[in-house]
């Protein structure tokens, strides 16, 4: 028996170091290196992670030339492997822009939509209705906090993982912007309703412009997913729908590019 736990032993430490190796030289993923883990490149998704007290990191690989691209001193105990270019490439997915900076960290920690909605009603809060691109969730993000919204709510088996790609489309947004994952989207936008949200869904079938379907008071933005729209149980809960103006050369806009409009007129109305 003794014998049998040793080998079972031996063999889980070699899968184990397999496993190490793999995350460091082997094949490329989201951006999620291992279950309650995060893998981020790129200097602003980077920076913007070190800086974030929440995070809790476990390691940095880098060259020399990232880690002197970054704004401030790394700690001294800081666990950090310094790599070359080829090798940074072989950690995150293909082709990605890591600009010499890889690091590994846990995931943040769950926000609920309480805390989201609670003494915020002064701004806009982000509804995504089965946005799954990360490039595009990492870009309403970065439009989101630019333009002083309080969060972003996603229904969790219908957005991306947290990750790299999605945080280096953030630029940032990631580590400032709260997201809330929600199992029913439909009873989240009740609660939204009953905090005194006005609920906006953005479709290019409705007849009402944005600027004249805004209220003065809070909004929620609620965006579709490319092409298919919003579903209809969530137009449904919706209080108004509005389009943005586009000319008839365009027959629509990206979900991104149409959150960052949306935000600006909020933000931008007139009391």
């Amino acid at each position: 028996m003794y014998g049998q736990d040793m080998n079972m032993a031996k063999g889980e430490r070699k899968r184990a170091l397999r496993g190490r190796a793999g995350r460091m030289k082997g094949g490329r993923g989201s951006g999620r290196a291992s279950t309650g883990q995060v893998r981020l490149w790129g200097r602003h998704a980077v920076e913007a992670a070190l800086k974030n007290p929440n995070r809790v990191h476990r390691k940095l690989w880098a060259t020399r030339e990232g880690v002197d691209s970054l704004d401030g001193e790394l700690p001294a105990d800081f666990p950090v492997e310094y790599a070359d270019v080829q090798d940074l490439a072989r950690l995150v997915t293909k082709d990605a822009p890591h600009q010499g900076l890889v690091l590994e960290c846990a995931a943040l920690e769950d926000v609920f939509l309480d805390d989201a909605l609670r003494d915020k009603a002064d701004r806009p809060i982000v509804v995504l209705d089965q946005v799954t691109d990360p490039h595009n969730v990492g870009a309403i993000m970065r439009s989101a906090a630019a333009f002083g919204a309080s969060a972003i709510v996603t229904q969790d088996r219908h957005a991306p993982p947290e990750g790299g790609v999605l945080a280096k489309a953030a630029s940032g947004a990631l580590e400032a912007l709260p997201w809330v994952r929600v199992v029913n989207l439909a009873r989240s936008l009740e609660q939204i309703a009953e905090a005194g949200y006005w609920r906006i869904g953005l479709t290019g079938a409705a007849t009402t412009t944005l600027v004249d379907a805004l209220p003065s008071g809070p909004v929620a933005l609620v965006l579709g997913a490319e092409g298919e729209g919003m579903r209809n149980n969530i137009e449904g809960h919706c209080d108004a729908l509005a389009r943005l103006p586009i000319g008839d050369e365009i027959e629509s806009l990206n979900v991104s590019n149409a959150a960052a409009i949306a935000l600006y007129a909020i933000a931008t109305r007139r009391p």
